[in-house]
């Protein structure tokens, strides 16, 4: 008799710091680097991505928080990172004169604690105490602590005469109101969070009060993925809103009055809203029929945001998809809109005006070749922006300027990590099983791609969420892949946000398997232009990412050389039983519905790993405190494979979060396992 399908022999795995797993996993660890870590080539490719991640050379990264410019910065000698700030001024003499806020390597030793950076919210308009969120080795759940910029320390607790806002470690969400306020929605006790472990009830919590006993503002339902809060202290329109998710791509948003009272701002569930100074706007998720005009999905609305509320409903039309072009995101300065436009996957910006009808024009700065990343804008009080240009092979260039004098400069250029000279960048289309055109880009080799000599490639997608991969630089990739003779493909297949929203939603639920065939497509497109072969295609993907690696390895397996799955979703049975898997109920489905399971349990690969098959060499990776993604996924997915007699290597990292690594140390010691993987199996 045939074993049950559903039967699971591993759910002991998912006990996740349980005694009995965690020397599973020492075992797999120790298993997996003896025989990944001992060559030449390994530490070759370890330390060269360390001195990427840690190099001085690289661009500091700033946010203008009033007249200052903040940066996290981690570093050889500060692995876990510094918090600091400099002027404008000081920035751009290339040598800034940093004032250090939080040394988190000294918190730390201090603490004897394993802190990781997960970021602060600077309180405007003084500027002087912030919110800093700390984890432990980098899990979603953060310890929230005030901290005052001017003595550059954190508040004393809540028995001082000036106590400070501490918030123990949980999935919270924490914003200011006022000096002595904050919204907040954090774990109090049964009944306070959602099944998808996130806030049910968001309180407004005042300074020396007990957050259990907070007056509650807002209540979500137990099965939405969340419910929120936030104050808009924007002069002259201040107001709160509040609202509940209930599921990963919907959501109720309403304006909460002086007296408590709610109203509902009445958009489309599945539609964006950006509430801003006077205006509301409004980015549909799928076809918005207003009087007899309808506006496809993707386009991007104004209202007056008080004539909506009052029932008008006469819209400015911002931005029009077409087949080929789709509006990424948008950013606000004080007096202007810049939209981010996606043309075939790469980047076109545009500026609008509203108070000239809201005319639109080119943005200085943005780049007609690579990649356009809005970094900062000022929308509080200048029409200051940053803007960081890159490519695949080309590095960043860090740009200011200024639409209301029109300067535009450089503050920074990133170094070249690898040589790229001659490396050329092409952009393919394969045809999917449907007809549908995917496309996807070659990073490496020479301009006439087709006829050279079919070599290794490494390929990677992602395909969900509406998340786009565009074209950006990798000196990871750059100097630990195409350095070394290799070529990198990014396959924008469905799922993705890269055409629109409906080119996620029509992979959605029982249409999953289409974004599957997508990049399956991709790989044979790849061998019948002789880019290269099937033996010598490596993949890799993380998250959703590693659930399209699991899947092309138990579908697909002819296809490919080699597969890294990196903190994945495998379990589909139960994904939505373990941590925030819930929440993306809406992507996937709920697979204790019979009919969503049927079509779930066509490609769940921990369901669907064949017993006596030729499979590629895998790499299985994942981390200990991801407190997002599982990592019983990974864990049993490989205990699985090694009772079929597969080999497989496995790492968890014990800390590192969903990201994987927690410090630049951890990162260069993966991408060296990843690479040293895929070179060992196709290079």
């Amino acid at each position: 008799m045939e074993p049950d399908p559903l039967a699971d022999p591993y759910l002991w795995l998912e006990e996740v710091t349980g005694d009995r797993p965690l020397e599973w996993v020492r075992a797999r660890n120790a298993e997996s680097l003896a025989e990944l870590t001992t060559g030449e080539r390994f530490a070759e490719l370890r330390d060269g991505i360390r001195e990427v991640l840690d190099s001085d050379e690289r661009i500091p990264y700033v946010r203008r928080r009033g007249e200052l410019l903040y940066n996290f910065w981690q570093d050889a000698e500060h692995p876990r990172g510094l918090w600091r700030r400099t002027t404008l001024e000081s920035y751009r003499t290339g040598e800034p004169d940093w004032e250090l806020l939080l040394d988190i390597d000294a918190l730390a030793a201090l603490e004897g604690e394993n802190w990781v950076w997960q970021g602060a919210a600077v309180r405007k308009p003084e500027y002087v105490r912030a919110l800093v969120q700390l984890s432990r080795g980098g899990a979603d759940a953060t310890v929230v602590r005030e901290f005052d910029l001017p003595t550059r320390s954190f508040l004393p607790g809540a028995d001082s005469a000036d106590p400070g806002f501490e918030l123990p470690e949980a999935k919270s969400r924490v914003g200011w109101v006022d000096a002595d306020t904050v919204f907040v929605g954090t774990d109090t006790g049964p009944g306070s969070m959602t099944t998808s472990g996130y806030p049910r009830v968001m309180r407004q919590w005042r300074r020396g009060t007990p957050v259990a006993e907070a007056p509650v503002v807002f209540e979500a339902s137990e099965t939405d993925v969340s419910a929120f809060a936030v104050h808009d202290d924007t002069e002259g329109f201040e107001r709160d809103l509040v609202g509940r998710a209930p599921d990963f791509h919907t959501s109720l948003d309403y304006l909460r009055r002086p007296d408590g009272s709610l109203e509902l701002i009445d958009v489309p569930p599945d539609a964006e809203t950006d509430a801003h100074r006077e205006w509301l706007l409004v980015r549909p998720r799928s076809p918005w029929t207003l009087g007899e005009t309808t506006y496809p999905e993707g386009s991007l609305l104004a209202f007056g945001f008080d004539d909506y509320l009052a029932g008008g409903r006469e819209a400015a039309v911002l931005f029009t998809p077409t087949p080929r072009r789709s509006l990424s995101y948008h950013a606000w300065t004080r007096h202007h809109l810049i939209l981010l436009v996606l043309e075939d996957v790469t980047t076109r910006t545009e500026v609008l005006t509203p108070e000239r009808g809201w005319a639109s024009s080119p943005l200085p700065g943005g780049s007609e070749l690579g990649s356009t990343d809005i970094v900062g804008v000022d929308p509080d009080a200048s029409d200051e922006y940053l803007l960081d240009v890159s490519g695949y092979t080309q590095a960043s260039t860090l740009l200011r300027g200024d639409l209301a004098t029109g300067e535009l400069e450089t503050l920074r250029r990133a170094p070249e990590f690898f040589d790229a000279t001659g490396m050329t960048v092409q952009q393919y289309f394969a045809v999917s099983d449907d007809g549908t055109r995917i496309p996807y880009f070659v990073v490496g080799g020479q301009a006439d791609g087709e006829t050279d000599e079919a070599g290794p490639v490494l390929m990677t997608g992602y395909g969900g969420f509406e998340v786009s991969l565009t074209p950006h630089y990798s000196g990871i990739l750059g100097r630990g892949w195409l350095a070394r003779g290799g070529r990198y493909v990014v396959a924008n297949i469905r799922g993705g946000g890269e055409y629109g929203p409906a080119w996620h939603t029509g992979v959605l639920g029982e249409h999953r398997y289409l974004a599957y065939q997508d990049f399956a497509a991709v790989a044979r497109d790849l061998v019948d232009r002789k880019i290269t072969t099937a033996d010598r295609l490596a993949i890799h993907g993380g998250s959703n990412g590693g659930l399209l690696m699991g899947v092309m390895l138990t579908r697909y397996p002819s296809l490919f050389g080699a597969i890294v799955i990196q903190v994945p979703l495998l379990d589909m049975r139960r994904y939505h039983l373990l941590l925030a898997g819930a929440s993306w109920m809406a992507e996937y489905g709920d697979p204790d519905n019979p009919t969503d399971w049927e079509w779930i349990s066509k490609y769940s690969p921990y369901q669907n790993l064949p017993r006596d098959a030729s499979l590629p060499p895998v790499l299985v990776t994942t981390s200990t405190r991801d407190d997002r993604v599982h990592p019983g996924h990974a864990r049993k997915m490989v205990a699985r494979m090694r009772e079929y007699g597969y080999p497989v290597d496995y790492y968890e990292n014990i800390e590192g979060g969903h990201g994987g690594a927690a410090d630049n140390a951890q990162r260069a010691f993966q991408w060296g396992l990843v690479l040293e993987f895929c070179w060992r199996h196709v290079g």
